[in-house]
């Protein structure tokens, strides 16, 4: 009869929005209870480092903190459009960005929030050897120096995280926690990620995945089998297999599809009594869990009588449900009429499917032999190696597709370590074996490679090739053969950097401010920009006409329409014709309209003949 706790209602709230930051803490009546950690929610809610330990259980590491207010930090940066690079640019909705992930997936905030299906990721698995990821969000140059000592080209920070590195599970963790931060935001309700990794990271992978998703989402850690045969020259044991972790938005939500049955499985049913319901498969009529009804007698057909079921076990049914099932011809006496009875269980009846497992053996999802001579076979190298080190075999993604994808939803699959490009690849088969419309975007950082090229012009070569021969084979009538991708670039941002206060601006400076837009901008950049900035998916079609002369971009048909037309030629007569097309939003580029006036009438001119448009100018 009390009244609500307050309170624990907030936690829960806290708990909803930031899973981080609620933990256990001991009471005053030194039980173990859920409190909110204010250290990490000041740090949720801060735009710079906040100092403030409290004991409490969680995991911690020098940097914990940095690598949150990097996640945070908002980036000047865009995505400039690659044509030359792309494979059906105007149609496909596949994407392919190219830049560091940690941007990639601030850029995608707006357009992709809450709404991929499927995140796979394969990160460098912290092995000892060199491991080398950017990191330009030091708060100082001081700070910096002190914490890395090393600088690039640019001034950004470089790691190499070799064993003899005193932060070696440290800086891993910091990589790996602000990208999960902000990948978390990127999943539907009804979606989950899956990630690979070895023995070194596991257990910090798992607490870093319980805080940022939520225990309560954890779903199953899956062994992967990957080795098809021992490795005789480890140092202790041959390390044969991998772990995936496996964590859903809700777990509430999600529920992993059925897998369709195997061939060996489909002809364990068999129908030796020619029953016209069709084959079946004989199951167990005993069981070791106790039931107060599975103690009984029974007599088989040619008079044999059984005391009960074997020793330490009962009978799963009650005598009367088996005298039901006997009536209807279910129970199985052997040939011979006289062995202990069994239950039919006939494949018409049971699940379209099997329920996934934790074990994945290489025989069903590839071992990382397979993954290397698929890879070299595709690129016509000598070996996987001289390309890719750790390539992951396309039938280990496709299951993680069938688990968790629909053919017939426009599933967004992203991968934002891409690596050598199996997960598009994966796409690209499983697509084209059931009519499936699902979508990838995969984002890679234009690395060394083993080869003469970069990881990623090494991933978009391999996918080029695995689209082509896909669709040049035996494909599923109701694909849409989008083997396809945009390439996207990671780089600053379009407009023009003005360095210069008013009272320090020299009259020479003066055509500085002629354009706000960089002289080497197209006007697709500027698109992409505009698309970034709305939200709009990256992947929708676009369509260029010519309107009085000036080109016209139009996305989606009316989801957007821009103008940036350089040639201070928009007036109003063109703006009324735009107008008639009833765009939901309109831009136009601020140094192409003819006259102030025009400028001003702009948005007066949308609100009388298109008063649903928003209007915006660069």
């Amino acid at each position: 009869m009390h009244s609500p706790n307050l309170t624990d209602d907030n936690i829960a709230h806290i708990r909803e929005l930031f899973p981080g930051c609620v933990t256990e803490a001991r009471g005053e009546d030194g039980g173990v209870k859920l409190a909110v950690d204010f250290d990490q929610l000041r740090q949720e809610l801060s735009g710079s480092l906040v100092v403030g330990p409290q004991e409490r259980y969680h995991l911690n590491w020098p940097g914990k903190r940095e690598a949150l207010l990097t996640a945070n930090a908002p980036i000047a940066k865009t995505l400039r459009p690659s044509r030359e690079e792309s494979v059906d640019f105007d149609t496909t909705k596949n994407l392919f960005i190219e830049g560091d992930n940690l941007d990639a997936l601030k850029l995608l905030q707006e357009t992709y929030l809450g709404k991929v299906k499927l995140i796979y990721i394969d990160p460098p698995y912290n092995t000892g050897r060199d491991f080398i990821y950017d990191d330009d969000y030091s708060d100082d140059a001081e700070s910096y120096l002190i914490q890395s000592n090393q600088t690039d080209a640019a001034g950004g920070r470089l790691v190499a995280n070799t064993e003899a590195n005193g932060r070696f599970h440290s800086d891993w963790l910091t990589m790996i926690y602000a990208r999960l931060r902000l990948a978390a935001n990127l999943l539907a309700d009804d979606a989950v990620i899956f990630i690979s990794i070895d023995d070194n990271e596991i257990q910090n992978l798992r607490c870093v995945c319980d805080e940022i998703f939520g225990a309560s989402n954890f779903v199953a850690t899956i062994i992967w089998h990957k080795m098809d045969s021992p490795k005789n020259s480890a140092k202790h044991l041959s390390e044969d297999h991998d772990y995936i972790l496996l964590y859903a938005k809700n777990s509430d939500l999600w529920r992993p599809r059925l897998l369709p049955r195997s061939e060996k499985m489909v002809d364990r049913y068999q129908n030796p009594d020619n029953d016209p319901r069709g084959s079946w498969l004989l199951g167990d009529l005993a069981a070791r869990n106790y039931y107060s009804k599975g103690l009984y007698k029974i007599t088989t057909p040619k008079g044999k009588i059984i005391d009960g079921p074997p020793a330490g076990s009962y009978w799963r049914i009650s005598k009367e449900k088996f005298d039901e099932l006997v009536a209807d011809n279910r129970i199985w006496w052997g040939q011979s009429g006289d062995n202990r009875p069994g239950i039919k269980k006939f494949l018409s009846e049971v699940k379209e499917g099997v329920v996934p497992q934790t074990y994945w053996p290489w025989k069903d999802v590839g071992s990382t032999r397979n993954a290397k001579q698929e890879l070299s076979k595709l690129m016509e190298a000598s070996s996987g190696d001289e390309l890719f080190i750790t390539p992951k075999p396309v039938k280990l993604i496709e299951r993680m597709l069938d688990i968790a994808t629909s053919p017939n939803e426009e599933a967004v699959v992203l991968d934002f370590f891409a690596g050598s490009g199996s997960t598009a690849h994966a796409v690209f088969s499983k697509n084209s074996a059931d009519g499936g419309n699902r979508r990838w975007i995969s984002v890679q950082l234009p690395e060394k490679a083993a080869a003469d090229t970069t990881i990623s012009g090494l991933s978009q070569e391999r996918i080029r090739r695995a689209g082509k021969n896909i669709v040049s084979s035996a494909c599923h009538e109701g694909w849409n053969k989008d083997r396809g991708f945009r390439v996207l670039k990671i780089t600053d941002s379009n407009m023009a950097d003005v360095y210069y206060a008013p009272d320090a601006l020299d009259k020479a400076n003066l055509d500085l401010f002629i354009d706000n837009i960089k002289s080497d901008r197209t006007a697709e950049d500027l698109l992409f920009q505009v698309m970034l900035d709305w939200g709009v998916d990256l992947a929708l079609p676009i369509e260029k006409k010519s309107i009085q002369n000036k080109d016209v971009y139009f996305v989606d048909g009316d989801a957007l329409a821009a103008c940036f037309d350089a040639q201070q030629g928009i007036d109003e007569t063109f703006v009324k014709e735009l107008a008639t097309y009833k765009p939901l939003r309109v831009v136009f580029r601020d140094a192409g309209f003819k006259d102030s006036a025009a400028k001003i009438n702009v948005e007066q001119i949308f609100k009388l003949l298109s008063p649903a448009t928003d209007v915006k100018c660069l």
